[in-house]
């Protein structure tokens, strides 16, 4: 058996055993993630040379080249009969290293996910920016895949999707989508959406808002008659109003919080947290700009969005983190001590279990 199938051999077994991640790092077993914990395989440790002949057997020249020269290659790719993956070689004590993320085949519908009703609503929007942030591995893609996957089996529209790798493959359905890969198909996030605007799109996702260009341009397109889906690597959704803020100077400042006071439709800021009895759920905090919200933005008074979050209930489908954790703790969902570990205010949601 070659070495190309002892790569194909492990990733099927990752798929298997429903895990998100596989390890491979030199001086130690492959590790792959299940439920958010790392758990060794019953495998020989691996030195670099077998990873970089295991890592190399799937790539090609081009992408080869480019890590020899870069020590980083990020990169999707599709294993027949195996899956669907993203990777990252990088090096580490001169070695090779990998770590690779599991990508469904199947898109995964708003209703299998158990989202809230609200997402159907915010995905109706003709125009406006939503973002969907979290930390690395807090589900933002999946979250973001079902929702495009929404418009999709019901819409006709064109979506351009702008990622680094692309990740979920959609088919074309009662949509059209125009895939585009940082590096194959454009040169940048900024570059692709200024063309974006030229492509006749009704939807565009950018798979990272990194830098005041993209960040700009996405903004543009909100205002302009697109519905725009971005992410953040943020952990509330204040937070995420402060940072796109605080990408710019302060003399842009004043411009910038008047453009996101209009086009921010909604910024959901998630975690996965792990369920009593295996598997893993998404408890989303939930930010809908409503009149309020947008007067707090444009006065530069972020810090009371958190208290109208908090009046904004009801109809308006907004939630905090905190009461979606006492809930699932007062269901028998999750443990308190998990609830405590990933919450943004450990200190209000201890106070808020106390009346369990």
């Amino acid at each position: 058996m070659s070495i190309a199938l002892d790569i194909r051999k492990l990733l099927k077994n990752v798929v298997a055993y429903k895990a998100s991640d596989l390890h491979l790092v030199s001086r130690s077993e492959p590790q792959i993630r299940i439920d958010g914990k790392l758990a060794p395989l019953n495998l020989p440790k691996l030195d670099g040379d077998t990873i970089e002949e295991m890592c190399y057997s799937i790539i090609t020249e081009k992408q080869k080249k480019e890590f020899e020269e870069r020590n980083e290659l990020d990169f999707a790719i599709h294993i027949p009969e195996v899956g669907r993956f993203r990777a990252n070689y990088y090096r580490t004590m001169g070695d090779v290293a990998a770590a690779f993320r599991v990508i469904p085949t199947k898109i995964p519908s708003i209703d299998e996910l158990d989202a809230p009703p609200i997402y159907k609503q915010l995905i109706q929007r003709e125009k406006g920016l939503i973002l969907v942030t979290g930390p690395t591995g807090s589900g933002k893609s999946t979250t973001l895949a079902a929702m495009l996957n929404e418009i999709n089996l019901h819409e006709r529209k064109h979506i351009i999707t702008v990622e680094d790798p692309i990740e979920f493959v959609h088919e074309n359905k009662k949509s059209l989508f125009s895939h585009r890969n940082i590096g194959n198909d454009t040169d940048s996030f900024a570059s692709a959406l200024k063309y974006a605007l030229r492509e006749d799109p009704d939807v565009i996702l950018i798979g990272e808002m990194r830098d005041k260009e993209t960040i700009s341009a996405a903004l543009t397109a909100a205002e302009t008659g697109h519905l725009v889906f971005g992410t953040l690597h943020t952990n509330s959704a204040p937070q995420t109003v402060n940072r796109i803020i605080d990408v710019f100077s302060g003399d842009e400042q004043p411009q910038v919080r008047a453009q996101l006071s209009t086009s921010l439709v909604s910024v959901i800021s998630q975690a996965l947290v792990p369920k009593i009895g295996g598997g893993r759920i998404a408890v989303p905090e939930i930010l809908i700009t409503n009149p309020a919200i947008a007067n707090l933005i444009r006065e530069d008074k972020v810090h009371q969005i958190y208290s109208q979050m908090q009046l904004g209930q009801g109809e308006s489908g907004m939630q905090t983190q905190t009461q979606v954790l006492v809930k699932l703790v007062r269901n028998h969902v999750i443990e308190k001590g998990d609830a405590i570990r990933v919450s943004t205010r450990p200190d209000e949601l201890i106070k808020a279990l106390q009346t369990l």
